[in-house]
């Protein structure tokens, strides 16, 4: 098919959970609900579409060693396409991958610059690795690097205490969130463990990755302030490999992991019915594979997340709290297409008939 031909897309236009229509059009890459005049060289899709789907904790750049080069950087990329991740929130990473926005055939990626952790306190080659007095400077640097977004480790292993435990004081992390929103970013943080939530919120934080460590007193909390979580429930269920990996050197966060892992459906859920936002994200570029977006909607409606919640959390929903357009009159036509109704049963997530990114038929 030529660049920016004409697609009839035909069936089910999902462009809202309850806002459905019966066909769309692609013209000069942009979607248009109004036909076309003349025939010329259309190509007719049928099924149901839905927007280009989220990944809204993705690496790309970034391997379990660290930093990777531009082809290996491409690949992730055309795996996170090819499963129907049509717009990533990059959360962290030490590559440079601004050559990517200059790919018509990429997905279109939201970053939040580079980690910002405590020295020692993260994996090693991932992040700038700072003390408290710095973190406004960085959290700075990292605001202006991204796109509207800055990443923290809000937690790690302490090999002092043999346990997670949060990094930052309390003044540290409200000075730096403070940098952060006056210079039009906001900021998420790792964090898998209790300790470290309040002051991450009280301190204005926007967002939380993971967030296994939330408790029926910092739910309402979350709730209260509008703070978003991320789950990577797909990377949650490492913890007991890795638990069992460390036992023998830090039995004490061994068993904390393992707990967290055990909760973690009931934890997503007590998130969801208190009101918290949840989008999906799957952690992937450390450990991971790319291309797991179907896998973690699944996972959400395991935890008890009603299935169009679950989809909204990587299409409508996640578009929207990321200030991105779905299929509007006008914009970019990033759309997937599905065989039968993605509302109705998610699992359809995991076999797109047709990838169309910037109105041409990518997969």
């Amino acid at each position: 098919m030529s660049d920016h031909a004409v697609v009839h897309v035909k069936g089910r236009v999902l462009v809202g959970p309850e806002d459905v229509r019966d066909e769309l059009w692609v013209v000069g890459g942009r979607v248009t609900y109004d036909r076309p005049p003349g025939s010329g060289d259309v190509l007719t899709v049928q099924g149901w579409a839905l927007p280009g789907l989220v990944d809204a904790h993705c690496h790309v750049g970034l391997d379990r060693h660290g930093p990777v080069d531009d082809a290996t950087s491409e690949k992730q990329a055309l795996a996170d396409r090819d499963a129907g991740t049509l717009l990533i929130r990059d959360a962290g990473s030490p590559s440079d991958t601004r050559w990517i926005d200059d790919r018509e055939d990429l997905p279109k990626i939201i970053r939040a610059g580079r980690h910002i952790a405590r020295t020692r306190r993260y994996i090693r080659n991932y992040a700038h690795e700072i003390e408290p007095g710095d973190l406004v400077a960085y959290v700075a640097r990292e605001a202006r690097r991204g796109d509207g977004w800055v990443k923290l480790v809000g937690d790690w292993i302490d090999r002092d205490a043999g346990d997670l435990t949060a990094c930052w004081p309390r003044d540290a992390v409200r000075a730096a969130i403070a940098e952060a929103h006056r210079l039009g970013a906001r900021v998420t943080a790792h964090c898998f463990a209790e300790d470290s939530l309040r002051d991450l919120v009280e301190a204005g934080i926007d967002c939380i990755e993971h967030a296994t460590g939330l408790t029926e007193e910092t739910i309402p909390l979350f709730a209260e302030r509008g703070v978003a979580i991320v789950p990577t429930l797909v990377n949650i269920a490492t913890f007991p490999a890795l638990a069992d990996g460390g036992e023998s050197r830090f039995p004490v966060w061994s068993a904390h992991m393992r707990r967290l892992h055990e909760r973690r459906y009931d934890t997503v859920r007590s998130a969801y019915d208190a009101g918290i936002p949840v989008f999906v994200g799957t952690d992937a570029g450390g450990s991971l594979p790319h291309g797991l977006v179907a896998a973690e909607v699944a996972e959400l409606v395991k935890a008890g997340i009603p299935p169009l919640e679950a989809l909204s959390a990587t299409a409508w929903g996640a578009r929207e709290w990321l200030g991105r357009p779905g299929l509007t009159e006008g914009e970019p036509a990033d759309l997937v297409v599905y065989g039968t109704d993605p509302r109705a049963d998610a699992g359809v997530l995991a076999e797109p008939l047709r990838v169309i990114l910037n109105g041409r038929i990518v997969g």
